[in-house]
């Protein structure tokens, strides 16, 4: 028996009858014969192709009896073929890795051996990505799929992943030619649970992936431009991989937590924002001057409006770092206190004070908002969870 770690190239096809033959004989004269440290698969899965693509992929197992077939009982989309085929892989053979590809020669057969290279270095998901240097989209694109590629991609690596390291890391998120380690990756996925069937699983695989702790590595891929067959891409791909982004985005955990944050902070703004008017009416009998009077009303609002803060985000938007009434909870409450003095009382009343002394006291909520939305969310966001309710290893 090999000690061979197995790799399976997954190819899922239709109507593809024409091109699968020149595919299959070069993967197997000339790619896999290069590969020396691995069990090379090559693994099609067709969606019942009327044109008898199985057919042919049939003829070449007599041939090549590393040359696997399953075949869909109908057609679902791409992302469900993938989804069929991945779980078939581990279970009949055994993969280490799967290797998403096309069957078109879009994607360069020459670039399969670097992908496991890269695996063999440690990395857990590798994509070919058009936009780094050495990658490309083919010279013969037409403007409205070019535009789709470069916009596209673009658009939705920034409503996935900006502004984390991700967005800047992952530089073409709807690739199709990727590779991916199982063990506790793939065989972790919640594959059965996907915002569509059809081409957005790409980002859903990429999300995922992430989400298990996969070191990611991009490689240059020279996408080629398709001679013959149908191009996978639909109608309502743009449509699809928006609404896939935006999910995703929508029900990621800390997008989830900020949107709690910002809520009880909406209504912290409005404690201080009460606070403000009323000290600084109270305040006008005794202070003339109205940036140093905003500023010391902006100070006392703001600790009524830290207090809310702290309790409701301890109850509800850090709701599994919670901290019971004790010690701990009165240590973090002074700590949070602290930080706060400079974030949510020093610095905006600093803003209001000063704001308001150049330019009049009317603008004083104006600058109320700029102080908390430019000073006090982000350093909150921060402390809230480096140092507040990180947490524990």
């Amino acid at each position: 028996m090999s000690l061979k770690p197995t790799a399976v190239v997954v190819i899922p096809t239709y109507n593809e009858a024409g091109q699968t033959p020149r595919m299959i004989e070069y993967l197997m004269t000339k790619t896999f014969p290069k590969i020396k440290n691995w069990n090379m698969i090559l693994f099609y899965a067709d969606g019942n192709s009327p044109d008898g693509t199985a057919d042919v992929i049939r003829k070449y197992q007599k041939k090549y009896k590393s040359l696997k077939l399953m075949v869909e009982t109908k057609k679902e989309g791409i992302g469900a073929a993938y989804v069929k085929a991945f779980k078939y892989a581990i279970k009949e053979f055994g993969a280490d890795v799967v290797i998403e590809f096309d069957s078109d020669f879009q994607h360069p057969p020459k670039d399969i051996p670097i992908m496991l290279k890269e695996i063999e270095n440690g990395a857990d998901y590798i994509l070919g990505s058009r936009k780094i240097k050495g990658g490309s989209n083919p010279k013969g694109w037409g403007f409205k799929r070019l535009f789709f590629s470069e916009v596209g991609g673009f658009v939705a690596r920034t409503i996935m992943f900006f502004p984390t390291k991700n967005f800047f890391k992952i530089t073409d998120p709807t690739t199709g030619f990727k590779a991916s380690r199982v063990k506790g990756f793939v065989d972790k996925m919640e594959m059965d649970k996907l915002y569509t069937r059809s081409f957005g699983y790409k980002l859903e695989f990429l999300y995922k992936m992430i989400r298990l702790g996969a070191k990611v590595k991009e490689i240059p891929l020279k996408f080629g431009l398709r001679d013959t067959g149908e191009s996978k891409i639909e109608p309502q791909t743009a449509k699809e991989i928006f609404r896939v982004a935006i999910l995703l985005r929508l029900n990621d955990p800390t997008t989830k937590k900020f949107i709690k944050f910002g809520s009880i902070g909406l209504f912290g703004f409005i404690i201080n924002k009460l606070g403000l008017d009323f000290f600084a009416k109270q305040l006008s009998k005794v202070i003339t001057e109205v940036g140093p009077r905003n500023t010391l009303a902006n100070a006392m609002a703001a600790e009524f409006s830290i207090i809310s803060n702290f309790t409701f985000n301890n109850l509800w938007t850090f709701k599994n770092e919670k901290m019971s009434f004790g010690k701990r909870l009165l240590k973090r409450f002074a700590a949070f206190n602290v930080s706060s003095i400079v974030s949510g009382i020093a610095l905006p009343s600093l803003v209001i004070g000063t704001g308001t002394h150049y330019f009049g006291d009317q603008y004083r909520t104006l600058f109320l908002i700029i102080g908390v939305a430019c000073i006090t969310v982000p350093l909150n966001w921060f402390v809230y969870n480096k140092v507040i309710w990180k947490k524990a290893k």
